[in-house]
């Protein structure tokens, strides 16, 4: 156009300046703006709707004060790219300001502002005007549902975007691959399998069974939540995989202690010539330290700055700690942290600080501990690692004075939780739990499972108790969340079937001895999610190879 000397009318000017905006060309987008001889609403929201795409938040509102001099008015678009901006930073008076222009202007029921409204309140903190919102949409769009759905998981609702959801497929709305991308997200938070496996019935029932998005989630999904198998049958059924469909099943087989075949996976994303990001070699690093595949770990990680060029970053440092303080390297893995091109992370010293719990080493164990309390002066977990040591050394004075500085400092080790799902319904116990209605059943199961397993050389905790821990906290110790919840599912599921249960902290030393005895006398499977990864216990052992 110009080198033909071509000067494109009011129409054209527009078009070019969308071509560049939309191209993520925003300096030369600016350019043209500033350069156009006359500029019309449709310029002004094509510059300020790139903007805010791109995050220019302050610059978007600048433009937008200088639109509204020169036309003291503006459109739906305008206003609903406008609470878009102002979602972006957070500022929900402003969001109510757009919304009173809105109504004044009479465009305060339009989709698109209605939309925008419900996802500014979400994020601005105010689920309750994002569902008023949502309630004076007189028609109730696709986008609309998604938004105030999102919403809701956004603000940890989980229960209520579920609802939300069935409410959207009772009222006819269409539902497109975001809708199922977001409840599969939402069934993996409530690690209710069979939710999961309605939205995955739903999804290829509403023709979005080969969609790439939806289906990476439920590859994610599955993986997470102990259906490594399903997870892998998604996968190869998928015609079109990116880079997060193949991470999402490396870091599954990882957590579940197949590392061989998250190698071979890895192996043929690299033959089928897709590119391994960070997150790639985090999922495959992780998962040779947990399936302790020394060699083959330390020949990814020399590739990644070698033949991928990719820095390794503090969570890859991590994985080739814990590798280390598997082969009990732990010289080799204090040298690692002190030669990394960075300062050395939290992660990397709970790394450490893991590594000498294990390997038993309490000068290395309370040199990381010590580094951890500096970074992390509140994190109870740093505390009970250290406590474990001690504890596993002899060391009961050195535990009581951890208990005190807990203490002192207002930390307290309150019961955790587990659950299991069990005909469909999830239930949920904490550490020395009273409240179900199962409660002695469960409690004499618990008893007679740990006198059974002292025959195999069980110690009850009640015998390395610390002397100076009370009544409530020796109750809690000595029946873990993780301990009803086995001793439940043993009641209620027929004999010689698997038990899955989860939970959201890491599984202590005696509960994995526990279980791993369990699981021998009951010749049971019984597979363990805890925050770190899956224990697989069966036949007397675990999985992790009592390494976590």
């Amino acid at each position: 156009m110009i080198s033909n000397g071509f000067e494109p009318d009011q129409y054209m000017s527009n078009r070019v300046l969308l071509m560049h905006v939309k191209c993520g060309m925003m300096i030369d987008a600016r350019s043209l703006f500033d350069e156009m001889p006359e500029r019309n609403l449709v310029s002004w929201n094509t510059i300020i709707a790139g903007l805010v795409d791109v995050g220019d938040y302050f610059e978007a509102f600048r433009l937008f004060h200088l639109l509204w001099e020169e036309f003291s008015d503006c459109g739906s678009r305008t206003i609903a790219t406008m609470i878009r901006a102002s979602a972006g930073l957070e500022f929900i008076s402003v969001g109510r300001q757009l919304h009173s222009a809105a109504v004044k202007f009479g465009v305060g029921e339009d989709i698109f502002v209605s939309c925008a409204l419900i996802d500014m309140y979400s994020k601005c903190g105010s689920i309750e005007d994002a569902q008023w919102a949502f309630d004076e949409m007189p028609e109730k769009t696709t986008v609309g549902w998604n938004s105030i759905i999102a919403g809701y998981a956004l603000h940890g609702y989980s229960e209520e975007a579920l609802s939300m959801f069935y409410e959207m497929r009772d009222s006819g709305v269409k539902m497109d691959h975001f809708t199922f991308s977001m409840i599969i997200r939402i069934c993996s938070r409530l690690a209710s399998v069979e939710y999961a496996k309605q939205v995955h019935a739903g999804l290829i029932r509403h023709g979005f069974g080969l969609d790439i998005v939806a289906n990476t989630a439920l590859v994610d999904f599955y993986s997470k939540w102990g259906r490594v198998e399903d997870a892998k049958h998604v996968f190869d059924r998928m015609p079109c995989k990116n880079t997060i469909s193949w991470n999402a099943l490396i870091a599954g087989y990882g957590n579940h202690g197949r590392g061989a075949e998250a190698v071979e996976l890895f192996e043929q994303m690299l033959r089928e010539k897709m590119r391994p990001n960070h997150v790639t070699f985090l999922a495959v690093l992780s998962a040779c330290s947990h399936s302790r595949l020394f060699e083959r770990g330390w020949e990814i990680f020399q590739s990644m700055s070698r033949d991928h060029k990719i820095k390794p970053r503090a969570m890859h440092y991590a994985c080739m700690i814990e590798l280390l303080g598997q082969e009990g390297l732990l010289d080799e893995a204090f040298a690692l942290i002190r030669r990394t091109p960075f300062k050395p992370t939290a992660n990397m010293w709970a790394a450490l600080l893991t590594a000498s719990r294990v390997n038993v080493n309490l000068e290395l164990g309370k040199y990381a501990a010590e580094k951890l309390y500096g970074m992390e002066p509140e994190k109870l977990s740093n505390y009970v690692v250290l406590l474990n040591i001690y504890h596993q050394s002899g060391k009961l004075k050195e535990a009581a004075g951890v208990l005190q500085t807990l203490r002192r400092k207002g930390l307290r080790m309150l019961p955790v939780c587990s659950w299991i799902e069990v005909n469909k319904q999830s239930l949920v116990f904490l550490s020395g739990d009273k409240s179900h209605v199962q409660t002695n059943e469960i409690y004499e199961k618990v008893d007679s499972l740990v006198h059974e397993i002292s025959k195999h050389g069980y110690v009850p905790k009640e015998k390395t108790l610390l002397p100076d821990v009370d009544e409530q906290e020796q109750r809690i110790l000595l029946y873990h969340s993780e301990k009803l919840a086995v001793a439940f599912g043993l009641i209620n599921t027929m004999k010689g079937s698997p038990l899955q249960i989860a939970q959201n902290h890491r599984i202590c030393n005696d509960c994995h001895n526990a279980i791993k005895l369990i699981a021998l006398v009951t010749r049971r499977e019984i597979v363990v999610r805890d925050a770190s990864r899956f224990h697989h216990f069966k036949d007397g052992s675990c999985s992790c190879g009592d390494y976590w």
